[in-house]
């Protein structure tokens, strides 16, 4: 099974799609097996594994380093920055949300006190039209 991968690999990214494809043609299991080893084992570039680098966690994810601390420091930095400003933006976009539901249910509320609704007839009577 390594050797296949291996000899997978050799072809790129084409190859496993195509032995994804074929393996859903084949029978669906066997294709939807074969996506999800893609997937797992980051041969897609998607996945728990990165190219080169090894692995940092950080708060918005994994972040691989690049070998110069003073870049690692600069962009952890900007990405805590990032994350605030985004956080900031986020509870305006929420007070104005909040703003607005509350200015749409003071109108309705008082284009109710100023319109009560008219009250219907009972069940076993039909409506009369007015003017009758």
């Amino acid at each position: 099974m390594n050797q296949m991968a291996m000899k997978l690999d050799d072809f790129g990214r084409p190859a496993w799609i195509a032995l994804m494809v074929v393996g859903f043609i084949v029978f669906w299991p066997i294709g939807l097996a074969i996506l999800a080893y893609i997937i797992w084992s980051g041969r897609m570039g998607c996945g728990r594994r990165h190219q080169r680098g090894e692995w940092r966690e950080h708060t918005s994810g994994p972040q691989y380093s690049t070998g110069n601390r003073a870049f690692d420091e600069y962009r952890a930095d900007t990405i805590r920055r990032l994350e605030d400003e985004a956080r900031d933006f986020q509870g305006f976009l929420d007070r104005l949300r909040m703003a607005k539901d509350k200015a749409e249910f003071d109108q309705f509320m008082t284009d109710r006190r100023n319109n009560p609704p008219a009250p219907e007839a009972p069940a076993g009577e039909p409506s009369k039209p007015a003017g009758m």
